[in-house]
């Protein structure tokens, strides 16, 4: 029995891991089964999916075999795109959720169809190198014979169990004995092996199609689901073109809506049109000027980002420069905007990125979006759904209405910078609308103030939250967070550590690569 704490009441500092071939998670142990198919002779794709497949069973609090997923991949020669997230059950309807004033955050009306599988193979199939069963050995093996979980995902896990106590599934399956897995404690679930194995063996096909796609539609309608077979077996992961916006001589790159990445682009947008190098970093004025331009751009986010093919406006209306400008003017130094529109509140998601020496870099994301997500895990298979039926509002004529065979709002978005169309880092910052904040976050720090990847991960962070307030890390200086106050921002300092989520990046060198890991999760770079 273990007899010391888990606490960790004192900083550390980690080091950024420089190497040729580079795999960085939220989970040490997935980032290892990513590193050991590059080992085996795997490339950056091989090693980002085993580490993803992994996730799910080592990371269960933020992603499973029952969640989302989107990738940008630089193959070589170009930048890809690829939106796995669901649709919406063809039965749904605004008629359907009458009556209630926000969508259920919980059971079978907030489940989509699940993507990440359908990402997972087409991935593989498109860029991998190994067999596409190489990739779920670690997986399975670690569902099998158990592992022992890490602090942070225990954590997690603990606070999650208050969520859920009417699903008798997810309880027998993720909280046996009643409880939560402490630290150290080792976890095993045989039903992820079984459901991950027949997954392996049949390229996916078993998930949206086969054996397990039948599960899934049985389950939802024995208990009043909308989800049938015939919606399961015509989702599919689509190859899109990313969309991007010049910043200070590089370019990042967002996928498209459904998701939130274009708020990024907008809040750089505006930050363009001022000379951030005037103000030291983490100043008052660098700061309010940061935040302001993340506020504007949530406005636009609300109000216009929704499945594309239901969107009026167009990505590129909202980029366009006559418009950034006119926000940039917007701003005023001595005191903040009016509240933006209401922000949803939770998120639960797991980043990670590859790097290899043929120079292939990958940026993947995946999530169930509330921790576990729905409370639904099909009766034995493991596989807790996904939430993404929250992304959804109830405003009749909206972008975003709910509707059938309609993709939600979206909150996961990875992460790709170029300079001169050539790759130069893939990143992520996990957390629901934390992540448009983490991508500004990392790109000022990086390309304003010139600060390496590991630092940019390590410094302090804001967050502006559901009813516009400011949250801020510990680390500001106390005249820096006076200062904010006084140009009207309501500060709070006492917020948890996971509200400011947790980035994994990789940056390319003029030989290999530099990684960076974030303190806020268990995860680790590894590379050799």
């Amino acid at each position: 029995m273990t007899r010391f704490s888990w606490d960790l009441p004192y900083p550390s500092q980690r080091m950024p891991v420089l190497a040729r071939n580079l795999v960085a998670t939220s989970q040490p142990l997935a980032a290892q089964a990513g590193l050991r198919l590059l080992l085996n002779g795997g490339n950056a794709v091989d090693a980002a999916l085993a580490a993803a497949i992994t996730l799910t069973v080592v990371e269960p609090t933020s992603n499973g075999i029952g969640g989302d997923a989107f990738a940008l991949l630089w193959d070589g020669k170009a930048l890809h795109g690829l939106n796995s997230s669901g649709r919406s059950p063809q039965a749904w309807s605004m008629q359907r959720f009458a009556g209630l004033v926000t969508m259920p955050t919980a059971g079978w009306d907030s489940v989509t169809v699940p993507g990440a599988v359908a990402a997972w193979a087409a991935l593989s199939r498109r860029f991998g190198k190994l067999p596409f069963a190489e990739l779920f050995k670690p997986a399975v093996a670690y569902a099998r014979d158990g592992f022992a979980v890490s602090p942070i995902t225990a954590r997690r896990w603990q606070d999650a169990q208050a969520y859920y106590p009417q699903f008798t599934e997810i309880n027998r399956t993720f909280f046996p004995d009643g409880r939560a897995p402490q630290p150290g404690e080792v976890f095993r679930c045989p039903d992820q092996a079984d459901t991950l194995t027949a997954i392996a063996e049949s390229q996916g096909d078993a998930f949206y199609r086969g054996s397990i796609a039948q599960r899934i539609a049985a389950g939802s309608a024995a208990e009043g689901g909308a989800m049938t077979l015939e919606d399961l077996s015509a989702h599919s992961a689509d190859w899109i073109a990313p969309m991007a916006i010049d910043y200070r001589g590089v370019q990042l790159h967002e996928i498209p809506p459904n998701g939130q990445g274009i708020a990024a682009l907008i809040a750089l947008g505006i930050l363009r049109q001022f000379d951030l190098n005037r103000y030291p970093v983490d100043s008052v004025d660098s700061l309010h000027l940061q935040i302001e331009a993340m506020k504007s751009a949530f406005v636009e986010a609300l109000r216009h980002v929704a499945d594309i093919d239901h969107m009026p406006v167009s990505p590129a209306d909202l980029l366009r420069e006559d418009v950034l400008a006119a926000k940039a003017s917007a701003i005023r130094m001595n005191h903040t905007a009016q509240p933006v529109a209401k922000l949803p509140a939770g998120g639960g998601t797991v980043y990670l990125t590859a790097a290899d020496s043929s120079g292939m870099m990958v940026s993947f994301i995946q999530s169930n979006y509330m921790g576990f997500g729905s409370g639904i895990v099909v009766p034995g298979t493991g596989i807790a759904l996904q939430n993404r039926g929250l992304g959804f509002i109830l405003e009749e004529g909206h972008p975003n209405c709910v509707a059938g065979g309609k993709r939600p709002f979206h909150t996961i978005i990875p992460g790709f910078v170029t300079r001169d169309g050539q790759p130069l880092m893939s990143f992520g910052v996990m957390g629901a609308h934390m992540q448009p904040q983490g991508h500004v976050q990392m790109m000022v720090r990086i390309f304003d103030y010139g600060q390496n990847p590991q630092a940019a991960c390590d410094a302090p962070r804001w967050h502006v939250g559901p009813d516009s307030g400011l949250s801020l890390e510990p680390g500001f200086p106390a005249e820096v967070i006076q200062g904010l106050r006084q140009r009207g921002h309501t500060v709070t300092t006492s917020a948890p550590t996971a509200l400011f989520g947790g980035g994994q990046l990789i940056y390319r060198l003029a030989e290999g690569y530099a990684a960076a890991s974030d303190w806020r999760k268990d995860g680790q770079a590894v590379g050799f």
